[in-house]
C-alpha cells in the first residue's frame, strides 16, 4: 500500500531510499536487516512512489511511504522510533532522517565520534548498506537480494530478453551490437524480445530492424513495472548494460550477462550464481554523465558476450 498504514500500536521505522529500480533492489538485504532486527515495529520504504509494484514483492516491509529524492520525510517529530538513511552518505540525507527526531538514527559517521560506520567510498553496494545495518547490532547477508514473483503474467515468457536502454549515455551499448547478439540468439532457437522504457524504444526498435526482428518483438514502452519485472523473471535470460533489468534478473535468479562502463562490478555488479559481469576495466574513465560510451563498455564486443551467454551457469530457482 502506498501511504504510511494505519497506527496499529506498533513503533514506527522508516528506512529511507528514495532513488531508482537498481538502487532499491541493491538493498534488499539491508531491508531484510532491518526488518529482523525491528521485529516489533512497523516498517515503511521511503521511496519512489513508482516503485510500489516491485515494493510489493519485497517481502521485508509493511508499506511505502512516497517521497522524491531528497524531500523531508511526511511524519510528525518524534513520530518515527528508527529511521535508516539507506539513501546516500552526505550531509543532505543524514540531514534529512537527522530532522526526524527518532530515537535511534541509523546512517553513517559524517564527523568523528558520531555512531555511525565511516562512509566507504569502494564498496560493493550491497554490502555498504548491509555493513550499515550490521554497525547498529542489525547483522544481514548481502547475497539475500532474492525478490517474491509478481503476479502479472509476462509479456513473454521463457524469452531471450535484449535490454538495449541505459540511464545514461556512458552505459548505452551500441545499437548494432544488441542487434548483433538478438540475430545470434534467434539463429541458436530463442525467442528475442527487445526491452526498454518508453524514451528507448527508438533504440529497440532500430535493434529489431537490424536483427531482421519483426516490431512486435519490441517490447520498450509497451509494459508497465509490473510486467517489466515479470518479463525478467520469467525470461530464459537477460543481456543488458548495467541498469535496473540486471538488478532485476539477479533479484530473480534469471541467467544474465551484464556491460559494465562507468562504474564497474565490484560496485553494483551482480551476486554469484548464473551470471557474468563483462567490462574492459583497464580502459576505464569513471565519467558517468559523459555523451559517449566508456571505454570500459565500449570495448566489449559481440563475440565476448556471446561467448558469456555459451557459459552462463543454470538458473537458480527460489
Amino acid at each position: 500500500m502506498t501511504g504510511a498504514p494505519e497506527v496499529d500500536g506498533r513503533p514506527l521505522a522508516v528506512a529511507f531510499r528514495a532513488l531508482q529500480l537498481g538502487d532499491l533492489l541493491v538493498a534488499v538485504p539491508a531491508l531484510r536487516a532491518l526488518r529482523r532486527g525491528l521485529g516489533e515495529h512497523r516498517l515503511l520504504l521511503a521511496t519512489s512512489a513508482w516503485l510500489q509494484p516491485v515494493v510489493e514483492l519485497i517481502d521485508a516491509v509493511d508499506g511505502l511511504v512516497p517521497v522524491g529524492g531528497l524531500e523531508p520525510l511526511p511524519f510528525a517529530r518524534g513520530e518515527i522510533d528508527v529511521v535508516a538513511n539507506l539513501h546516500g552518505g552526505g550531509p543532505e540525507s543524514a540531514a534529512i532522517v537527522d530532522a526526524t527526531g527518532a530515537r535511534v538514527v541509523v546512517r553513517h559517521a559524517l564527523a568523528a565520534g558520531e555512531p555511525g560506520p565511516p562512509w566507504v567510498e569502494q564498496q560493493h553496494e550491497r554490502d555498504r548498506w548491509v555493513r550499515l545495518t550490521g554497525a547498529f547490532g542489525m547483522p544481514g547477508d548481502p547475497e539475500d537480494l532474492r525478490i517474491a514473483r509478481s503476479d502479472v503474467p509476462s509479456p513473454a515468457p521463457d524469452a531471450a530478453v535484449v535490454h538495449v536502454g541505459a540511464a545514461f549515455a556512458s552505459r548505452e551499448w551500441p545499437v548494432d551490437r544488441f542487434a548483433a547478439v538478438a540475430r545470434s540468439l534467434e539463429g541458436r532457437g530463442h525467442r528475442v524480445v527487445l526491452s526498454g522504457s518508453a524514451g528507448e524504444r527508438p533504440r529497440a526498435l532500430e535493434a529489431a530492424a537490424l536483427a531482421g526482428l519483426p516490431e512486435d518483438r519490441v517490447l520498450a514502452g509497451r509494459t508497465s513495472l509490473g510486467g517489466f519485472v515479470a518479463l525478467i523473471a520469467d525470461a530464459a535470460l537477460v543481456v543488458t548494460a548495467d541498469t535496473g533489468a540486471g538488478h532485476l534478473a539477479s533479484a530473480a535468479g534469471t541467467p544474465s550477462v551484464v556491460l559494465f562502463g562507468p562504474v564497474g562490478p565490484e560496485r553494483w555488479g551482480p551476486p554469484p550464481g548464473p551470471h557474468l559481469a563483462l567490462t574492459h576495466a583497464e580502459l576505464r574513465v569513471g565519467d558517468a554523465f559523459a555523451p559517449h560510451p566508456d571505454p570500459a563498455l565500449a570495448a566489449v564486443t559481440v563475440a565476448e558476450v556471446l561467448a558469456a551467454i555459451t557459459h552462463l551457469p543454470a538458473r537458480q530457482n527460489s
